[in-house]
Parts: C-alpha cells; structure tokens; sequence
C-alpha cells in the first residue's frame, strides 16, 4: 500500500525522495526490518492471548528428555509467522504482481489447513488432528492454483535471448550493450550442477509428436503439486524440537531469496547466464518479511521455547519455500537446498518401511533408527536438543552456500 502511495508522490507529485520506493532492495530491508519488530513486539501479545484461550500443547509420552516440561506451553505460534509476512507484505509490495499474490495465497491457504489443524487438536482433544486425507486434499488444492497460474497466466514468463540490443548501460564513457529480453511462456526450469542447464518439462511428451508443447501442462501441474505435498510434510515432521523448523527455514528461504533477486534481474541474470523472470524479484520483498518473521519467531521458540508454531507454522512454511522455489525455477534444487526436510522425511519412510517389511518377514517389528523423525534419534541417544538443532542449523547452513554456489559450479 505504501508503494502506491510514494509512487503516486514522485510520480504525479514530484516530491524528492519519494522515488525510493521503487527500489526492490529498500522495501526489502524496511520489509525485514518491520517484520523482525512484529514479530518480536506484538510475538509476547499474541503469545499471552494463545495462553488465556488455554492454547497449550498436548505432549504425546515419547519417553524423551525433558518432555514433560514442554507439556501446556502455547501453540499456533504459527500465527506470528503469518502477521509478521503478510503486515509488511502489504504495505512494501506490489500488490499487482502475479508472484506476490500467489504467495499471499499460499500463507493464507496453507496457515487456515494448519490453524484447522490445531484448532481440532486442542479443542476437540483428538490428538490426530485434521485427518490426512483432508490435509493432502488441501495441498493438492494450492498445488492446482498454483500450477494452473504459473502455467496459464501471461504474466509469468522467462527471457529468450536474441540477436536484439535495445538495452544500453553507460558507465563512464563506455556504452555496454546487452541482448534484450523476449519474454515467453516456458515450462523449463534449472537443472543444478549441469552446463547449459535449462530443462523444459513439456520436453518429456516429445515423444507423442508435433504440437506436445501445449500439453505441458499435463507433467507441470502435476510436479507443482508434488513438491508443494512433499515441502509442505518436510517441514511439518521437522517441527519437533525448539527452534529446528523456524531456524532452518529461515537459512532455505535466504538462499532463496538471494536467487529470486539475482534471477529477476536483468544484469545480474546475464552475467551468471541463469534464467531471467522477468518480475519475480519483487518476491525479495515476501522473502525478506518473512525471513524477519521466522528470525523474529526464534526470539520465543529458541530453547526452551514459550510457544509453538504447530501446524499453523509448519505447514505454512513447507508451502512457502515451495512456492518460492518453482517460481523461481529452482525446484530441483530442493533437495539439496531444503536437505534436512529431506532427511526427516526420508527418516520416518525408512523407519515404517523397515518396521513393515521385517515385521511381515520375521513376525518381529524391527527399527533402523531409535526413534523417528531422524531429530529424535539423537534425542534418544542422550544429545540435548540445544546440540541437535545447532547442529542441524549449521548442515543447513552449508547445504545453503552448496546451493548457491550451483549459480557458477556446473
């Protein structure tokens, strides 16, 4: 809303100083900025206001350390997360762009699923929650919007270079002359660590003959509700010990933001020769908020946490990065960028899995690790979870640098 305004003062208005505004990296540091005092500031209300509801989580006897002491401490801290994105969202944004709204969407689509959730968790007392069926049908249901705008919507689209320089840049007195963008519709993405490194999905129909492109959509919506399913319960089985899920979101999403910035400018884009989309850098401006609001959400759920994000949090946030990530065409990147997901979520498959099969083979249940998600593994061994999520942080940490280093290593 801000934006308008200032752009409506140096545009009609002339006003010196209002054109600042226009810069992605201003309202990007005034976005964390307001962000981190949202999230710090109003975090202690919101938080007295879970505890008078008596919004108090419920702790499954696991036989782990120190549970018990968890047992009545807040939940639905998610809801910090969301107001400290979206207040600062509203007002640095442009609220026009195709990207934004999506991702305005997605934070109220997936935070309602979550808030479901733990409203049937604490106040019906079903410790199940929102059945599954119904949660996936919710994730499969972004997965349609999302896939179908990213798809469909003229807005969205990659450059094409050619032999056009209608693009000049004067510094001192030489003119550098770059190729101007064409901008088209293209289902390709960006295959990580391989030169020339483009890979469209409708490629993947090729096979059924001429005019296959305009059936892209049939691989493309499909894989767009795939990871936002898979980011989406990553995140949400990595909510398990304080401060692991907040602290490293907040690691993926700044990688993320650091493309989302480099692949939306022009300049930058051609001298890494990585794709250019054109208006997807006004997503720094979301990523910048919320990063802020998870750092800010740490100031209470860092160990020992005064409240949690539940479901509210959790699978807002899984939604988020994978949104962010396939509209900047990085989703094949996920795995390495978002590992820990990965590993969590891999770590409970195997678990079951394993317990299934040798239960079947040898009528006795037998287990890889002592307990799953692979977090609570250590925690059985005795590690005090401050060390596991420190620990966790820092393999976030170079999983991060990893990834954006696939910029320039191929």
């Amino acid at each position: 809303m801000l934006y308008y305004l200032f752009e409506y003062l140096d545009k009609t208005l002339d006003i010196p100083g209002t054109g600042v505004f226009q810069y992605i990296t201003f309202r990007s540091a005034l976005a964390l900025m307001l962000s981190l005092l949202l999230s710090t500031i109003y975090g202690k209300r919101i938080i007295n206001f879970l505890r008078k509801q008596q919004v108090g989580e419920t702790v499954r006897e696991l036989g782990l350390a120190g549970q018990n002491e968890k047992a009545g401490t807040p939940t639905m801290g998610g809801l910090i997360i969301i107001f400290a994105t979206l207040v600062p969202v509203l007002l640095f944004a442009r609220l026009h762009n195709i990207y934004i709204v999506l991702l305005i969407v997605t934070t109220l689509w997936m935070g309602t699923i979550g808030f479901v959730d733990d409203y049937i968790k604490i106040f019906k007392k079903d410790k199940q929650g929102l059945k599954g069926i119904f949660k996936v049908i919710g994730q499969v249901g972004l997965g349609i919007i999302v896939g179908t705008v990213l798809y469909f919507n003229p807005a969205v689209t990659v450059r094409t270079d050619t032999g056009r320089t209608d693009i000049f840049r004067t510094s001192a007195n030489t003119t550098v002359v770059l190729p101007a963008p064409i901008e088209e519709k293209s289902t390709a993405t960006t295959i990580p660590f391989v030169k020339n490194n483009e890979f469209d999905y409708a490629e993947l129909l090729a096979w059924t003959g001429e005019g296959y492109e305009k059936w892209a959509w049939l691989i493309f919506i499909p894989v767009v509700i795939f990871i936002i399913t898979a980011v989406s319960n990553g995140a949400n089985l990595t909510d398990g010990i304080d401060g692991l899920a907040a602290g490293t979101s907040a690691v993926s999403v700044l990688a993320l933001g650091i493309f989302t910035f480099l692949s939306g400018n022009i300049i930058f884009s051609n001298y890494l020769n990585i794709m250019y989309i054109p208006n997807s850098g006004e997503m720094t401006v979301f990523i910048s908020a919320f990063v802020g609001s998870l750092i800010g959400f740490l100031w209470y759920n860092s160990y020992p946490a005064s409240v949690f994000m539940g479901d509210t949090g959790s699978l807002t946030i899984g939604g988020i990065i994978a949104v962010l990530a396939i509209a900047v065409r990085k989703e094949l990147l996920i795995p390495l960028l978002c590992g820990i997901f990965l590993v969590e979520n891999f770590s409970v498959v195997l678990q079951v899995s394993y317990f299934k099969f040798t239960k079947k083979r040898y009528g006795e249940g037998r287990r890889i690790f002592l307990m799953s998600p692979l977090h609570h593994h250590y925690q059985k061994k005795g590690y005090h979870e401050s060390k596991i999520v420190t620990r966790f942080w820092i393999v976030a940490i170079m999983l991060a640098i990893l990834s954006i280093v696939t910029l320039k290593l191929r």
